[in-house]
């Protein structure tokens, strides 16, 4: 048996930055992170989208996960990643995020589900709360953000 396998009850998440707010995505969504780059604007989209970048030949529109949360523009740094996120048969999308932090696994038992009667629109873009140590971290739930994008075009 493979020693390095992970359990069924376990999952691992990309641990990601932006305002001073821990997320986790599950890396199975993950299909590359790139440093940022330049970003061409599209005139009548979303606020949230940032625009489109060119990747190795493939054109992809960059959404800004600080917008996408309401949340104020920063000035991005060296640290700053678009994450190249696939999901379910939908196109690839660029996710603009603070800082990428690390890999973490987590199983059924550190993650807490949220209540389905809070009133805020950004839960239901999480999926849960993850606790890795002393850190909570909140698990975003990749299919809502992107039926949530598809559904405003």
């Amino acid at each position: 048996m493979d020693t390095n396998a992970v359990s069924n009850d376990t999952k691992q998440y990309i641990m990601v930055k932006f305002d001073n707010e821990q997320y986790g995505i599950d890396i199975t969504y993950i299909d590359n992170i790139v440093r940022l780059q330049s970003i061409t604007r599209v005139p009548h989209t979303q606020e949230y989208f940032l625009g489109i970048i060119n990747l190795r030949g493939e054109i992809m529109p960059v959404m800004s996960m600080r917008r996408k949360f309401d949340l104020p523009d920063k000035e991005n740094t060296n640290a700053s990643r678009i994450l190249i996120v696939k999901y379910e048969g939908n196109a690839k999308i660029g996710m603009l995020v603070d800082e990428v932090k690390e890999v973490v696994t987590l199983s059924e038992a550190d993650v807490e589900k949220i209540s389905g009667d809070t009133v805020d629109s950004n839960r239901a873009y999480l999926a849960g709360v993850g606790k890795y140590n002393d850190t909570l971290i909140s698990l975003l739930n990749i299919g809502a953000i992107i039926n949530d994008i598809d559904s405003e075009f």
